[in-house]
């Protein structure tokens, strides 16, 4: 069956199965491959995307599910010119990033927590990243970093 939907502000049609997973549309057929799979049983957020704007385990969602939806990747972030996105060098700021296979679904629930609420304190982003495992920071960092972000923010930086 073929599914139309917008992914990265890019309209795309594939053909998919009816039983396909959104992740493997995404890395095997888009070539997008920032989402990774982790535990494939939606436990473990590295391959959180952002489904009509809300955070999802793409290894959870068929592709059918994904018809005419709007899709965002950590790709979808970077700026026409290929620039990382202020939320992104923000985590690279506060050394959020270790071995960087968490990181793509822990900045998309962090966009979007960001665009929830501008400034979150910090049991609220632990709230909000609950989903999303990370072995190697203790999350401490991350948490830094999307404070730092929401500052730069507050600041008059956008982190939309």
């Amino acid at each position: 069956m073929k599914i139309t939907f917008t992914i990265n502000n890019k309209e795309k049609t594939v053909e998919v199965s009816p039983h396909q997973r959104l992740l493997d549309v995404i890395r095997k057929e888009l070539g997008l491959t920032a989402a990774k799979e982790g535990c494939g049983k939606g436990e473990c957020g590295a391959c959180t995307v952002l489904l009509n704007g809300e955070p999802v385990a793409s290894c959870l969602v068929l592709a059918p599910q994904a018809d005419g939806a709007e899709i965002l990747t950590v790709e979808g972030l970077l700026s026409e010119e290929g620039d990382i996105h202020p939320l992104q060098q923000a985590f690279l700021d506060a050394g959020a990033v270790q071995c960087g296979f968490c990181i793509p679904g822990t900045i998309m629930t962090s966009y979007r927590l960001l665009q929830e609420k501008a400034n979150p304190e910090r049991q609220e982003i632990r709230e909000a990243l609950a989903g999303n495992i990370c072995r190697c920071t203790g999350y401490q960092k991350i948490i830094d970093a999307v404070e730092l972000a929401a500052e730069k923010w507050q600041a008059g930086g956008e982190v939309q």
